[in-house]
């Protein structure tokens, strides 16, 4: 058999982290076996050691891979409004408490998606997750500052910390609900969103 390329294991190697993003986004990392996640990836579930070292080891990956995305997003929110810090606050609740974002959660934010995850399997997924929280608090921070002059950069890492924490929050409970009662889950987001743009 031939050899694959570099360029062709790296393809592979962001295939497997595509489909194990949306899989363990969807069903936890504990959730949803190798097998069926390199079936996702359309390969053999003998290529996944050629990889990743472990299940653990993909996690790693797919909660790195889903903080840089959805950090990337909210840098281009943010371009869509550059002389008004307000409004890309604004548009970035709109975005996360939005009904889509909830009933999608395979191609969602990381933040709400694989926090209880992130929460269960140690000290390196903890790692990995904080490192994409403090990319979170660092970017609404520096919004948070720029849309209220007179608040000290302490307070505005405070109030980019309680922000988030609430969008996410109000993410996880409209989760939790969202099959048994549609209206109350529309209900938390709209409340919270609502709630946001008064700060």
């Amino acid at each position: 058999m031939p050899r694959l390329t570099q360029e062709q294991k790296k393809l592979n190697h962001d295939k497997i982290i595509e489909a194990a993003g949306r899989g363990f986004r969807t069903h936890g990392v504990h959730g949803i076996g190798i097998a069926d996640l390199m079936k996702a990836a359309e390969m053999t579930h003998g290529g996944f050691y050629n990889h990743f070292d472990s299940k653990d080891d993909l996690a790693l990956a797919v909660i790195r891979e889903g903080f840089t995305s959805s950090l990337t997003a909210l840098a281009s929110i943010r371009e869509q409004h550059p002389g008004s810090a307000r409004e890309a606050l604004d548009h970035m609740f709109d975005q996360y408490l939005d009904p889509e974002h909830r009933d999608h959660p395979e191609f969602g934010c990381a933040s709400a998606a694989l926090v209880t995850d992130a929460g269960r399997e140690g000290v390196a997924a903890q790692s990995e997750y904080q490192h994409g929280l403090e990319g979170f608090f660092t970017a609404i921070t520096e919004m948070v500052l720029e849309s209220d002059a007179d608040l000290t950069a302490e307070q505005a890492r405070e109030q980019a910390i309680a922000l988030f924490s609430q969008m996410v929050g109000a993410m996880l409970l409209s989760r939790a609900v969202a099959q048994s009662s549609p209206g109350l889950a529309d209900e938390v987001l709209k409340a919270n969103n609502a709630r946001l743009k008064q700060v």
